[in-house]
């Protein structure tokens, strides 16, 4: 699957994701993403990456995780989780307007395969960090784009990488680590900043 395949909204039924941009990019309903997935805001503004990892740290208590790097862009904001030995577990999205925290839709829904929806465990890497890193740098360059990738970060089942212009963070994709498949992550918006804590 790759990330051209997300721009078919309809196929990802209401309550998950019903637009492009704004608010909708984060409204997974309750009944869609079930209680290990989502955690509702109190409806309080997330205006700081401080706020936010708040926000992302009682997400993480309920799943015996711990907050890594806490990522800003226009339209939400990005954590990593981490298993408490250290390992990157998966990858969340915190909403702006009121605190909404759940899983990031995309490869961490889709291709986790420890926390996400297909949850099978002990999948077969095919794809190393490297491999990952040369297969993400070459569909940038058959698209046309001048963005480059930073290193391969591996989670169950997939590598997120960053993009990078001029050395400075655009954005990021992922490597699924079985089929080699390259997942655009469109839905953030203009990076602004990055705590690692």
């Amino acid at each position: 699957m790759s990330g051209d395949e997300w721009d078919d909204w309809d196929s990802w039924g209401p309550g998950m994701k019903t637009g492009p941009t704004g608010r909708d990019d984060c409204a997974w309903g309750p009944g869609m993403m079930g209680g290990g997935y989502w955690q509702r805001g109190d409806g309080t503004p997330v205006e700081t990456v401080d706020q936010a990892r708040q926000q992302a740290e009682a997400f993480a208590d309920r799943l015996d995780l711990r907050v890594g790097e806490v990522m800003q862009f226009s339209k939400n904001f990005y954590a990593e989780l981490h298993t408490l030995d250290g390992k990157p577990a998966t990858e969340i999205l915190i909403d702006p307007s009121d605190g909404d925290t759940g899983i990031e839709y995309g490869p961490a829904m889709m291709w986790n395969t420890d926390y996400g929806m297909h949850q099978r465990g002990g999948t077969e890497t095919r794809i190393s960090p490297d491999g990952a890193q040369e297969r993400a740098e070459k569909w940038l360059h058959d698209r046309g784009s001048d963005l480059i990738v930073g290193e391969a970060e591996a989670f169950p089942g997939y590598y997120t990488l960053h993009t990078l212009r001029s050395g400075e963070i655009s954005g990021m994709l992922s490597v699924n680590a079985s089929s080699g498949a390259v997942w655009d992550h469109t839905w953030h918006g203009i990076y602004i900043s990055t705590d690692e804590h």
